[in-house]
């Protein structure tokens, strides 16, 4: 059935590294990447959608979900050698690769220096990360850090800075967010990565076909999708309207339009 999802282990150098995937396997492969602090379950929506059509690869972050920690400080540069290594243990040289928020910065990455492993990028509500940005970003307060407490408050003090940037409508949606917070090595430290990251040495390297699509109801990201477009040769943009911080969950039929869409365009400009 196309919305079975098959769950596996991956072994890599960096460790195991948890997957979920979906769809044929001799299928184009898609491999997904998530936003900080979540895991493969923010594709939980979108993988049966776009099982039809492609092998989507849904994997943890290193440091996140169930995958192993990064060797000693995170980066964007590690997270996205994990990400090749998954596919590496998959046996698949070359995929498309779509990623949320932080997902899409290491979607840049992967891109820019592992150019001949990328087919087609999909950058989905994508900081823009420049050296202004990483001013800004410097002395910002904690996105998603917070001390435990023995009753538990903490909780919904994460609960609590998310929910404003969530649907009202999906507590179900924030109840997995603070699940993946939990589970993750250091629920901040993934938001540090992408500080710390420069993507204007990165972007003027990617060759891939590239779409950006923009959620208009994110503030973090929305106001970065021009410049981040701007960035990237021939970039293609897009915009879900209404569309939040948790933009996969709660509009998962209209990005799942834009991203098939924009794979078959894409196929059809390569055939002969």
């Amino acid at each position: 059935m196309a919305d079975r999802v098959r769950f596996t282990y991956l072994e890599t150098p960096f460790g195991q590294i948890h997957c979920a995937q979906a769809g044929d396997p001799a299928a184009a492969p898609l491999l997904c990447l998530h936003q900080t602090p979540r895991s493969w379950d923010e594709y939980r929506e979108i993988l049966p959608l776009l099982a039809d059509s492609l092998r989507v690869i849904a994997i943890d972050t290193l440091g996140m979900g169930c995958s192993a920690p990064p060797p000693g400080e995170a980066s964007i540069e590690v997270y996205a050698d994990g990400a090749v290594a998954a596919l590496d243990a998959l046996d698949i040289d070359r995929a498309s690769v779509m990623g949320h928020h932080t997902g899409g910065v290491i979607a840049v990455d992967i891109a820019a220096r592992y150019p001949e492993r990328v087919d087609r990028l999909v950058l989905s509500s994508t900081a823009w990360v420049d050296e202004a940005a990483r001013e800004r970003r410097r002395d910002r307060p904690p996105i998603d850090h917070v001390d435990m407490r023995p009753d538990g408050s903490h909780l919904v003090e994460l609960w609590q800075r998310r929910q404003g940037f969530y649907p009202p409508r999906r507590p179900d949606v924030l109840e997995r967010f603070v699940h993946d917070a939990i589970a993750a090595r250091d629920a901040e430290e993934g938001h540090l990565a992408v500080s710390r990251y420069r993507m204007e040495d990165a972007v003027g390297r990617i060759v891939s076909p590239t779409l950006c699509i923009g959620a208009s109801a994110d503030p973090y990201a929305f106001p970065e999708l021009e410049p981040l477009a701007r960035g990237i040769d021939g970039a293609m943009t897009a915009v879900v309207e209404g569309g939040t911080v948790g933009l996969l969950e709660d509009k998962a039929p209209e990005v799942t339009g834009l991203v098939l869409a924009f794979l078959r365009s894409e196929a059809d400009r390569r055939e002969p």
